[in-house]
């Protein structure tokens, strides 16, 4: 059974959301937020496998909420819900730490299979879509001394040349199907290594991979 607490400020979406999961038979929802700060109290609480948090509340917003419930280090994910109109805070909100985000006027099938991905651990976000973001966002991403030195970038310093390699190609947006077949892998090899990868890293899932390939300069912004 996967565990949700819904974080929305209104009332209707809350409501339609909780008819939506409660119709699922490995969904249960544990309770309802009305804004940030509330989210953060009742995760702590709670320790839900996944909050689906709407981004712009009253008082403490979705991003905000979502730093401090990674910040716990908790089991919960996170799974941030945006418009086709503020993907800046979709690109805010996964570098908070959230697992995924989906756009608010999503088909209720594709709202379910993201909330079991991200409970699973699995980005909801497709790594192509990622990087679109990322590229059009690039001029957030931090532009400290490692960018402009050799220094080594310590979160890399555990992975093999291999792991470094696929760890390039997935902040290229590579599927791990596209990894194996270009790199001359199986694929059960490739899914291997992303979890080192991840592990390594301290990354909680492809996307927050995919952000220290940014962030590291493995990849640059096209």
């Amino acid at each position: 059974m996967t565990t949700v607490l819904i974080a929305d400020d209104q009332p209707l979406q809350r409501f339609g959301f909780r008819m939506l999961l409660e119709s699922q038979d490995d969904l249960t929802v544990l309770d309802e937020a009305t804004n940030g700060s509330e989210a953060v109290r009742k995760s702590a609480e709670l320790h839900p496998d996944v909050v689906l948090m709407d981004i712009r509340m009253p008082g403490m917003d979705g991003i905000e909420a979502t730093r401090r419930i990674v910040a716990t280090g908790d089991r919960t994910r996170v799974l941030i819900l945006t418009t086709f109109d503020l993907d800046e805070y979709a690109h805010a909100g996964l570098r908070a730490g959230a697992s995924g985000f989906l756009i608010k006027d999503a088909q209720p099938e594709e709202l379910l299979s993201g909330i079991r991905a991200v409970a699973t651990g699995d980005a909801v976000v497709a790594p192509s879509l990622t990087r679109r973001l990322l590229d059009a966002y690039a001029h957030h991403l931090p532009t400290g001394s490692k960018a402009d030195d050799n220094t080594p970038d310590p979160r890399l310093a555990a992975l093999t040349e291999r792991e470094r390699e696929i760890l390039t190609v997935i902040g290229k947006g590579w599927t791990n199907t596209e990894i194996a077949t270009r790199l001359h892998l199986a694929e059960s090899t490739v899914k291997t290594h992303v979890g080192r990868i991840l592990a390594k890293t301290g990354s909680r899932d492809r996307i927050q991979a995919v952000i220290l390939a940014y962030d590291t300069k493995l990849v640059e912004p096209s």
